[in-house]
């Protein structure tokens, strides 16, 4: 088989495991088990637990003593054997240490599967900056492509999200021992400081007034990047609640409709060397935070029909310029502005700080603002139907209110058990609001100077 295509397949099928759950899986939390939002932040948070320490004890362990490849391969099968298990914990403590445990598999398998494929290029005398791009898209592609089996086979809500993604992680951890080897570099001496060795050097950075103003930015904004993720498909599918829209193409196929902006990341990667180039770090930077003010925004506003619908679609494709303009500028910032000593380091630092401690605080935080400010009680049938936009006695509205919320109307108009309503709109808002006195901040308080040269020779 070609090499290029065995390492496509490396790359879309390391992506499909995480997709085939990621965005579904608050449908499953809140629908099916019924659990609250406190506690699924802390879900959430598992990733960026994970992202703040397994990859540097993974690059370790691959870059002195055991093949890149077979240690992915592990990960992936005991990866793949968790998700068999997740989806049987009895309460959300036990399902938060599986899906801790899960992470600790998976996240630093991202790095692993890059490595993988840069070793093999090089060693086929390859042209990594031009021909790794072109191999790591099938990755956006391959998540896209779980979201939409998920959908489409009914298991958005169940499940079955899990078992698709724990069978095609053991199928990718035993294909990965059919790659070429990529045996361990040992590039750092042995004998270099402990701090040396775990990339720790790194940290000094903070003592830049502009690095550590960076690093704190890439935090609180990371905080933001993975909000829709963990709930944007829940935030669709709840407007099943509303009988107006409960037939609805959105609600029905909320997964698919989430997906545009999977697709819009892949588009926004093509036009990124041209504004780096013409705008500067800053500027994209900026377009970033401003971006994902649009994102929330437009989700705040959104509906699934008329004008509304459009809105959905509209926060779907600026998500592309949102996610990519921060990422890829803040690693190139990383790139033209450190030490080549330490640069690898940096880039690590980077990521701690936006998946590992950004997406960790925001999770948890997130969760714990929409349970306390952001979800709305009812205990009488004419207050939750007033608020979902019908009747008491709309049959529609009954069937919900057994279906979904497992409750009934009583004799007296009250409802035999407490409903409580996510007011998605609300929470868009704050978060909308969170992103906009980021970017005030940051356009304020962050000096960069652009010099085109820095960026001149981006390729992606």
């Amino acid at each position: 088989m070609n090499l290029k295509l065995r390492l496509t397949i490396l790359s879309f099928l390391q992506f499909f495991v995480w997709g085939a759950w990621l965005i579904t899986m608050a449908n499953f939390w809140f629908g099916t088990k019924h659990w609250d939002g406190t506690q699924f932040g802390a879900v959430f948070g598992t990733m960026g637990i994970a992202s703040i320490f397994m990859p540097t004890i993974t690059g370790i362990i691959a870059d002195r003593w055991i093949n890149a490849e077979r240690i992915y391969a592990v990960l992936h099968v005991l990866y793949g054997a968790i998700l068999f298990v997740l989806p049987h914990s009895a309460d959300p403590d036990s399902f938060f240490w599986l899906m801790l445990l899960a992470m600790c598999f998976y996240m630093p398998t991202i790095a692993l599967a890059n490595s993988i494929s840069y070793t093999i290029l090089k060693n086929s005398n390859l042209d990594v900056v031009k021909d790794f791009p072109p191999i790591r898209v099938w990755g956006t592609i391959g998540f896209i492509v779980a979201m939409w089996i998920t959908n489409l086979t009914g298991n958005k809500a169940t499940e079955g999200q899990f078992y698709i993604g724990g069978a095609i992680a053991v199928f990718l951890g035993i294909y990965a021992l059919t790659l070429p080897k990529c045996p361990p570099q040992r590039l750092i001496d042995k004998n270099a400081p402990l701090s040396e060795q775990l990339g720790l050097n790194a940290f000094k950075l903070f003592g830049s007034y502009k690095m550590a103003l960076f690093f704190l930015f890439s935090m609180l904004l990371g905080a933001a990047l993975q909000l829709t993720n963990a709930y944007g498909d829940v935030f669709l599918s709840e407007f099943s609640h509303f009988p107006k829209y409960a037939d609805s193409f959105v609600v029905q196929r909320s997964t698919i409709i989430m997906s545009i902006s999977q697709v819009s990341e892949t588009l926004f990667i093509l036009a990124i060397p041209f504004f780096l180039k013409k705008f500067g770090i800053k500027k994209v930077m900026l377009m970033s935070m401003l971006a994902w003010v649009l994102r929330f925004g437009f989700f705040a506003y959104g509906v699934p029909d008329g004008f509304g619908l459009s809105l959905i679609v509209f926060s779907c494709i600026v998500y592309g310029m949102a996610f990519d303009f921060f990422n890829i500028s803040g690693s190139l910032f990383v790139e033209t502005t450190t030490d080549k000593k330490i640069r690898s380091s940096a880039q690590g630092l980077f990521m701690m700080m936006t998946n590992g401690f950004g997406a960790l605080f925001g999770s948890y935080i997130a969760g714990w603002a929409i349970d306390k400010f952001f979800t709305h009680k009812f205990t009488n049938a004419s207050d939750l139907s007033a608020y979902l936009d019908t009747t008491a006695d709309n049959p529609t509205f009954l069937e919900i209110l057994k279906n979904s919320f497992n409750s009934a109307v009583n004799a007296d108009g009250t409802l035999s058990s407490v409903v409580m309503v996510k007011d998605w709109q609300n929470i868009w808002l704050s978060f909308a609001i969170y992103a906009l006195i980021l970017a005030i901040f940051f356009a304020v308080l962050f000096r960069h100077k652009h010099n085109p040269e820095e960026v001149s020779s981006v390729k992606h």
